[in-house]
């Protein structure tokens, strides 16, 4: 019996979307596409110790293998009086489809699914490789951390990252990282604050020396920025007390190229021309680190720091994958992300060939009433099975 895919894969959208799963707790997502994939014969289908569910599709000989990634998890719904539309209950209105994670990227993952589905039944499984599709959890705290445990089991020759794009192809992004700066000073009662060391006076210095740094820009990707998002002291409250402790955040965008070392060597100098400046001064400065615990008992854990990566539109695989997308019929251009993603793992660390490409826009990620297209669902459906039919024809 001939399936109607576009169907399936509205019906898989909206049963995701059903399904809430923020993260840490996607474990009902995860048995959405576990029962899915194994309704539709996948070779293989299981979890890793992260709750990751990967699934495989294997042809009839061996060849490359390509990893569709797309991340299960959602942000929380924070009060969700103010939706006119329910976050969990899915529904279509004026051809948009709504609900938590319909754009960030529930809908994108149902599209690979059944773009892998499709591809297997149409060419009865004779091609020539692997189509593995994962559904990732933690990319909104750990941006690519577990995406490190896929990489390693899979070893794809190819990935293709699911956020959305506007069904455009993404070749790169700026990575991001999270820089914590620390002064420590000495602790007095605020009547006589000439016996203590005011930290947050030693931050204020070194905030003020920092706004002079110019970070690096790319032609392509844009700013380094390094821009200032929290700041706080300890005691707090500190009623009549001079505060012997100041932390701040900064959010660094990252270019491609850049270390973890060049990254804080210009905040290092800094602090060690201030320390010339006031002898008082104690301070460092590294990267925040993060531990969360996934629906398998497991703990996660994450240096804030995931690098950018770009490819050069030039490269075989790019060609190949926009012939593929041009062949089903999708108007692709060749952008970038604004964003962080898994790629910050794959193409960053791994140094493996990847692009992004999903529905709808960017900024309608963890947005109240949060939707997407259905034209834009279906155009992705019909690009990701462009994308197999260039890659993995029928042998």
């Amino acid at each position: 019996m001939a399936i109607d895919f576009r169907q399936e894969c509205l019906s898989l959208c909206k049963e995701l979307i059903l399904t809430p799963g923020v993260s840490g707790k996607e474990e009902g997502v995860a048995k959405v596409l576990i029962d899915f994939f194994r309704l539709y014969g996948a070779s293989d289908v299981r979890t890793d110790r992260y709750g990751n569910v990967i699934a495989t599709f294997n042809g009839s000989k061996p060849g490359k293998t390509i990893l569709f990634d797309g991340h299960m998890d959602t942000v929380p719904v924070v009060n969700e009086s103010e939706w006119e539309n329910l976050p969990f209950c899915p529904t279509i209105k004026d051809g948009k489809l709504y609900g938590r994670g319909t754009s960030d990227m529930k809908c994108a993952l149902a599209a690979m699914a059944c773009a892998a589905v499709a591809h297997a039944m149409c060419t009865n499984g004779n091609f020539a490789g692997k189509i593995v599709v994962a559904g990732v959890v933690h990319e909104e705290c750990f941006e690519g951390v577990a995406a490190r445990e896929i990489s390693k089991n899979v070893k794809p020759d190819l990935v293709i990252i699911g956020e959305a794009s506007e069904c455009n192809l993404k070749t790169g992004q700026r990575g991001r990282a999270e820089i914590v700066l620390e002064t420590f000073g000495k602790s007095a009662h605020s009547a006589s604050p000439q016996k203590g060391i005011n930290a947050v006076y030693l931050m204020t210095d070194l905030i003020r020396r920092i706004r002079n740094i110019e970070p690096p820009i790319s032609p392509v990707l844009g700013p380094g920025i390094l821009e200032l998002t929290d700041i706080k002291s300890l005691p707090y409250p500190g009623a009549s007390v001079v505060p012997d402790y100041c932390r701040a955040t900064y959010d660094r965008r990252l270019l491609v190229g850049e270390t973890k070392e060049s990254v804080l060597e210009p905040l290092n100098k800094i602090i060690e021309e201030a320390t010339k400046a006031n002898p008082e001064l104690s301070a460092k400065v590294s990267y925040a680190t993060g531990e969360e615990l996934c629906y398998t008992g497991e703990k996660i854990y994450g240096e804030r720091f995931f690098p950018g990566w770009a490819f050069d539109d030039d490269e075989i695989f790019v060609k190949e994958i926009l012939e593929g997308l041009h062949d089903a019929g999708v108007d692709a251009k060749i952008t970038h992300y604004n964003f962080c993603t898994n790629a910050s793992h794959y193409a960053g660390e791994a140094k493996i060939p990847t692009v992004g490409f999903g529905p709808s826009m960017e900024t309608l990620a963890h947005i109240k009433d949060e939707y997407v297209e259905v034209a834009q669902i279906e155009m992705a459906l019909l690009g990701y099975m462009g994308i197999l039919k260039r890659l993995f024809p029928e042998q």
